[in-house]
């Protein structure tokens, strides 16, 4: 809780709840990857989460991961609609947008955040790792977008050459094999998504269970890391250059 009594709450895309404190699922449209703030808006609002009843509470900042290929983000008219800080990585930051670095904390009273630096599926791509200060100093889970997901790794020539992508891919793969067992794990896409190949429908695991049995993940020569993430790669997602063009202007 913070210290003017809120309860932060963590919203990502698909209207999965993460609350830090109870509070009933909520909903918003597709937008941007993470949504993190507060858990209220006014239950007339359309643009964002609501709930009924209790006054309406700020969304602190909307944070896309990377600089989407297959969609639109709604991220930054989410952002402007509730007066929230839109951000990405300070590589693809524009004049409206709030560029954050590996290493940031985002702070929302006793819960941290700290931004990874994680690129490979795309250059610019950022984890969110989460702590709850209340419970302990240790980090609770991690926001992986689309470098690690339930069952795989995200794919890695839409913003890049495939094999270089795939490169920076197992060193981003390397420091995240490095956060303890426990830490949950919470990818932006799951079985179905075109940004992976044999995702689960499992919409979360842990860092310990994907070290162990995650195909691609659990591999720790970089040669046979690249190769298989050069294997069965899928067809791109339509119109993905002209999609990621309109995104990096946002």
């Amino acid at each position: 809780m913070d210290a003017d009594g809120q309860h932060p709450t963590l919203l990502v895309q698909d209207a999965v709840l993460l609350p830090f404190a109870c509070t009933p699922r909520v909903r918003f449209p597709s937008a941007a990857y993470a949504v993190v703030g507060y858990c209220k808006l006014p239950p007339q609002s359309d643009a964002g989460p609501s709930d009924s009843g209790g006054p309406p509470q700020p969304i602190r900042y909307v944070i896309d991961t990377h600089v989407h290929a297959d969609h639109v983000s709604g991220g930054r008219a989410l952002a402007s609609r509730v007066g929230a800080e839109y951000v990405r990585h300070a590589s693809v930051a524009t004049a409206q947008t709030t560029g954050v670095a590996d290493g940031q904390q985002l702070a929302l009273g006793n819960v941290n955040i700290e931004v990874l630096h994680t690129p490979g599926h795309t250059p610019e791509h950022i984890c969110l790792l989460v702590s709850d200060r209340t419970r302990g100093a240790e980090p609770w889970m991690i926001l992986t977008g689309h470098t690690l997901m339930v069952g795989d790794m995200g794919r890695t020539e839409l913003a890049s050459r495939a094999d270089e992508g795939a490169a920076m891919l197992y060193d981003s793969a390397q420091r995240l094999r490095e956060l303890p067992d426990h830490v949950e794990v919470w990818p932006g896409a799951f079985a179905g998504s075109v940004c992976g190949r044999a995702l689960s429908g499992k919409p979360s695991s842990t860092i310990g269970f994907e070290r162990r049995f995650n195909r691609t993940f659990r591999l720790d020569d970089r040669a046979a890391f690249v190769a298989a993430m050069l294997r069965d790669i899928p067809a791109p997602p339509p119109d993905a250059a002209q999609i990621r063009a309109i995104n990096l202007a946002a």
